[in-house]
């Protein structure tokens, strides 16, 4: 028999048409191959136990069992990464929320429907994110716990003095000590502060898992790019927005910034900031091209706010594919105070996005999911 080191893939769906559709995306794939197919959710299980797929696809509407009932039961019983296929509706992008709250690694947001006949517009970022989620630890899909959450919701935030902090490797620091030290010495506590978050695959998780313990008495407007289709993030801001002490909200053209308002950038818009007067205000650009592919892009909401010198700035780069902002960092380091934080290894779903961080040797610290907003309250104005 010969053996194949091909990532193997189960697709699960309830229309015959759609599992054909997408089993022939990866027809010929070098990385992933089609190992079977599933009709809805208790197949699916079966066929897991079964054919011990190293990555699942799943649509998250099905007869007998859901894919969101189904996702439950695999994570429970036979753990294994899973991309859901949504439809575009609000209904959808609240399933898309819940899916990856429950372990999903991500979602595609089907263009057209339950039966999309024009599937193909996403068989690029679906055959990426299958081949991506394949590799993906499912030690670290697990539910994040909920009392842990709700307790967030009644009682304030605290912030340990014993948080658990990585310093970037030795020979990394020692090329950047000169100019960080000089910059440590020029942060000032009482300085107007701005805190900019970049996130992607693992991102809504790990949001919720930061914004949640950030005080209402934050002294910083936040601003967040997260790689989502348009839709989906007004759908994430409102279900932040619930868990958290701070206001969360879709970010919308002519915004002023305030503190403690967090502003998502919208699926589709490239967020950026522009001073007015005495205020700063969002822009919300359509115009310029995906930057590496993505819109919003977090090297463009860097690069866009290093040019304001009126704040200092937290940049935080968390989970996800890819390298996006740290070109942008690149950016922010040279143009004003500035502290770095990337999240773990440990705690990433997908160690991408803040690896390349760290590769710039400007990154501050690197930090445990769990310790973020921690870590970011450090650089911010003592509330009293």
């Amino acid at each position: 028999m010969e053996f194949s080191n091909k990532s193997k893939l189960l697709v699960v769906d309830d229309s015959a048409f759609m599992r054909k559709l997408i089993s022939d995306f990866f027809i010929d794939n070098s990385k992933v191959e089609v190992v079977g197919t599933a009709r809805n959710g208790k197949d699916a299980l079966k066929k897991i136990q079964s054919l011990q797929p190293d990555v699942v696809t799943m649509d998250v509407e099905m007869p007998e069992l859901n894919g969101l009932d189904a996702l439950k039961e695999i994570m429970r019983v036979s753990p294994v990464p899973v991309i859901m296929l949504s439809s575009t509706t609000i209904q959808g992008a609240e399933n898309a929320l819940i899916a990856m709250e429950n372990g999903a690694v991500d979602f595609v947001a089907k263009p057209s429907g339950t039966i999309s006949l024009d599937l193909h517009k996403i068989k690029e970022e679906l055959v990426h994110k299958v081949e991506h989620a394949a590799h993906v630890s499912v030690t670290k899909l697990k539910k994040a716990n909920v009392e842990q959450i709700t307790t967030h919701l009644h009682k304030t935030a605290s912030f340990k003095e014993d948080r658990a902090v990585t310093k970037p490797p030795s020979n990394q620091m020692a090329n950047i000590a000169n100019t960080e030290d000089a910059k440590k010495n020029r942060w000032n506590q009482k300085a107007k502060k701005i805190v900019l978050i970049g996130t992607s695959t693992g991102g809504p998780r790990a949001l919720q898992e930061v914004i949640t313990k950030l005080p209402s008495t934050i002294k910083a407007p936040i601003l967040i790019v997260q790689h989502m289709p348009a839709g989906f993030t007004k759908s994430l801001a409102e279900r932040l927005n619930q868990l958290s002490h701070i206001n969360v909200k879709e970010a919308q053209q002519g915004d002023i910034l305030q503190n403690g308002v967090a502003y998502i950038a919208p699926g589709g818009s490239h967020l950026k900031v522009e001073k007015r007067g005495g205020s700063f205000e969002i822009v919300l650009d359509q115009n310029e091209p995906p930057r590496s592919g993505h819109r919003p892009s977090v090297d463009v909401m860097f690069e866009s706010v290093s040019k304001v010198s009126d704040f200092d700035k937290v940049a935080v780069i968390m989970t996800g594919m890819g390298t996006d902002g740290s070109k942008g960092l690149i950016e922010l380091k040279k143009n004003g105070n500035v502290m770095a934080i990337a999240e773990s290894e440990k705690t990433c779903i997908v160690y991408g996005m803040p690896k390349a961080a760290v590769e710039t040797q400007l990154v501050n610290e690197v930090v445990d999911v769990d310790n973020i907003a921690e870590a970011i309250m450090t650089y911010l104005p003592t509330v009293k």
